[in-house]
């Protein structure tokens, strides 16, 4: 039986108002504000309750401070604030305030079972326990960690939104974090919140969530894609009102009653079409977007024919939602125009019952419109989606495939293809034959020689579209190919072809596992004996020693990361003493002397493996080098290094190959931009001049692989960069 809670006089916290001016000098939003939000859209919401949580969690959390100096309780409050604009009921309001008492204050379980109710009490908990997963963990722990989020969430789906709002306020106050906590938190986000909440229908939540990571994990490119707008705003002259008047006065002559609105795609948004497309931001035609918000169905494609007919619609831009909804119940109509000044706009049509779905998503099933629980119609059945998941991911045998999984379900955009006998096959955007055949059948996926769709031969490689009939052609003693890998989008194909390539190599695999594992071992003075290898094959969850010798030779795992399970004391001093500062190698002895091989020239960041050459000289691959493969019968030279933590100060050389645009000025702003990235050129040539185009190398010089990734995304965005790319310097010699 669920216990009630009591508000009676003796019972329920309240603040004296001597706290309470005290939380208002601090610059806190006074209780009467949040109820006041709150009020406005559910008039008869239990302020009683409300005022209570606000005492009670501001008094558990007197005294603790945020990293900014803000007192900790201004947390609670701006996280409540943000699901108070999305309009949900009472008790996720007052779990919004109660969400870190349980981990942060003494607290417990049964004193807010007691004082707020079961319901509230069971809610705070299970974002207590969504909070203390460790998301960010090696891969094979964090898919165990992303099972128990979705088990987590199935159970109420108002613990993920409150989740949600938490992550929200933490990234837009992230600056306050150390620099290697504010990466963790980004890529967490990236990974993780994001795409939940796209996934959720919040695509507001998933698009700020996303920049505020990005401006972490790629302030450059992020510094660069705004200052093309700001360019781009001096050029047009605003022309955002400029658009948005024209519909406005298409809409006027023809009688249709509707709102318009316009903006400008965030930052990342506008970055992931650029990857994507491989464009230049100067090519993208949806830098501005439009909506149009109508009454009803039939006025939609009304307004879609008038604005076809007015400009002219770019070919293979349309999108109909409506009579086809994404999986989180998204509906609109999209379209591409060449408008004012022949300048190309995205427009999406929709009602207002399908904004209030692409707006707040699930979030609509707890919403209060006029006082009163207002479920939308057309919000698709997260719990339903939730409940599914987590019951694939709790029979689920192999934890490689949950990562994948989960982001495949959060990613994606269906397709839906027939097979020749027309069953409906429902797969991702961007799906290939491949994974056509691999959800059918992993046998048919394996056995794949060649598909036809809609009839025709085509390459495996072809992306797949709505309506289309595919059939895949076997052949017998064909084999899953590693190159499949790059051309799958789905777990399940991706994780079937891992599994036929590692039984293909599998004794090569192991051979070389086993012998990494000889040298991991011994560097922190051990031995891989069979039972320290089945101990270190448990804790990753796999079956037996064999399968970890196999993953080991594969490089889904290190060499210290098995060792750091069996002996994290051991491995950390070996570190300490080996390496006193970042970007420095770890595993050679006092006499040996290392240097980077020219083919592969490894970074900080990057796995390495060294080869023992002749005297004490040891040479540092990148773990996939090719020129490793040469070289696997030699085993006996290999030496089983890592960088050592940290900061690191050192620079390191590496080659990159550029196509930049063949113009006054373009390769001192190219040099400009690699200097204000902190990277510093030791070396150029350049390889072929056109008419149009330069292609040049150069040498840089880079502290680790971050650091060149934001070097190269910077350039990436460039609009006069056609192509930047990392590339080798040489050939190794013959005795490396």
């Amino acid at each position: 039986m669920n216990k009630q809670p009591r508000l009676d006089e003796t019972s329920a916290h309240t603040l004296d108002p001597g706290h309470q001016r005290s939380l208002e000098e601090k610059g806190l939003i006074p209780v009467e504000a949040l109820i006041d939000h709150v009020r406005a859209y559910n008039p008869n919401c239990d302020e009683a309750r409300i005022a209570d949580a606000y005492a009670f969690a501001a008094q558990k959390h007197d005294g603790q401070t945020r990293r900014s100096g803000e007192p900790y309780f201004s947390h609670p409050i701006e996280v409540a604030l943000i699901l108070a604009a999305q309009r949900l009921d009472d008790a996720t309001i007052i779990t919004a305030l109660l969400h870190d008492t349980l981990e942060d204050t003494r607290a417990t379980f049964d004193e807010i079972e007691a004082r707020f109710g079961h319901d509230v009490a069971e809610l705070v908990d299970g974002v207590t326990k969504l909070t203390n997963l460790e998301l960010s963990s090696s891969e094979l722990k964090q898919a165990e960690n992303i099972r128990k989020l979705v088990l987590a969430m199935s159970k109420d789906l108002r613990v993920v939104l409150v989740k949600l709002g938490d992550r929200l306020h933490n990234m837009r106050t992230i600056q306050h974090m150390p620099l290697d906590r504010q990466l963790v938190k980004a890529r967490e986000t990236m990974d993780i919140f994001a795409p939940l909440a796209g996934r959720m229908g919040m695509q507001w939540l998933r698009e700020e969530l996303e920049d505020h990571a990005f401006q972490v994990i790629n302030p450059e490119a992020r510094t660069s894609i705004m200052r093309r707008f700001i360019t781009l705003r001096k050029q047009t002259d605003d022309v955002i009102p400029k658009i948005k008047q024209d519909i406005q006065e298409l809409l006027y002559d023809a009688r249709v009653s509707a709102r318009v609105f316009g903006r400008e795609k965030k930052p990342f948004s506008i970055w992931r079409k650029m990857s994507e497309k491989n464009e230049s931001f100067s090519r993208l035609s949806d830098i501005y977007g439009f909506r149009i918000i109508t009454e009803n169905v039939e006025d939609c494609y009304k307004v879609l024919g008038l604005v076809h007919r007015k400009w002219t619609a770019v070919p293979g831009r349309f999108k109909d939602y409506i009579s086809q909804p994404k999986s989180n119940g998204y509906r609109s109509i999209h379209t591409t125009i060449s408008g004012r000044d022949a300048r190309r706009v995205e427009i999406q049509i929709r009602t207002a019952e399908m904004n209030e779905v692409a707006e707040a998503g699930v979030a609509s099933h707890w919403s209060y419109r006029d006082g009163e629980r207002a479920e939308n119609p057309l919000s698709f059945d997260a719990q339903a989606w939730l409940s599914t998941l987590a019951e694939q991911f709790a029979n689920a045998e192999d934890t490689e495939n949950i990562i994948e999984h989960m982001r495949l379900e959060m990613f994606s955009d269906q397709v839906f293809c027939f097979t020749p006998k027309g069953k409906v096959v429902k797969l991702p955007r961007g799906a290939t034959p491949i994974d056509f055949g691999y959800a059918i059948h992993s046998e048919l996926g394996s056995s794949c020689a060649g598909a036809k769709v809609d009839g025709k031969r085509v390459p495996l490689w072809t992306r797949l579209r709505n309506g289309q009939s595919v059939e895949i052609i076997r052949a017998e003693g064909q084999r899953p190919q590693k190159i499949w890998l790059e051309t799958v989008v789905t777990g399940r194909a991706k994780a079937s072809i891992r599994k036929a390539l590692r039984e293909d190599h599998r004794e090569s695999y192991v051979r070389l596992g086993r012998e990494l594992a000889r040298l991991a071992f011994h560097s922190v003075g051990k031995k891989a004996t069979d039972k320290a290898l089945l101990t270190a094959a448990k804790s990753f969850g796999l079956s037996d020693s064999t399968e970890l010798l196999a993953r080991l030779g594969s490089a889904e795992l290190t060499g210290s990361e098995v060792v750091s399970t069996l002996y994290p004391e051991l491995l950390s001093k070996t570190n300490s003493k080996k390496g006193d500062g970042g970007g420095k190698i770890v595993g050679l002895t006092a006499e040996q002397v290392s240097r980077n091989a020219p083919c592969c020239q490894p970074l900080p960041g990057e796995r390495i493996l060294g080869i023992a050459t002749q005297g004490k000289g040891v040479i540092v691959h990148v773990i996939n080098c090719a020129t490793l493969e040469k070289l696997e019968d030699q085993t006996d030279r290999w030496i089983d290094l890592t960088w050592s933590e940290g900061e690191s100060e050192r620079r390191h050389t590496v080659t990159v190959e550029l196509t930049i645009l063949n113009s006054a000025g373009v390769l001192g702003h190219v040099c400009t931009l690699i200097g204000e990235s902190g990277a510093n050129i030791s070396d150029m040539e350049f390889e072929d001049r056109r008419q149009d185009f330069f292609r040049i190398t150069m040498d840089l010089e880079v502290r680790d692989i971050t650091h060149l990734h934001n070097v190269l995304t910077a350039l990436e965005a460039e609009g006069d960069v056609a192509q930047v790319q990392r590339v080798g310097r040489g050939r190794v010699s013959k005795q490396d």
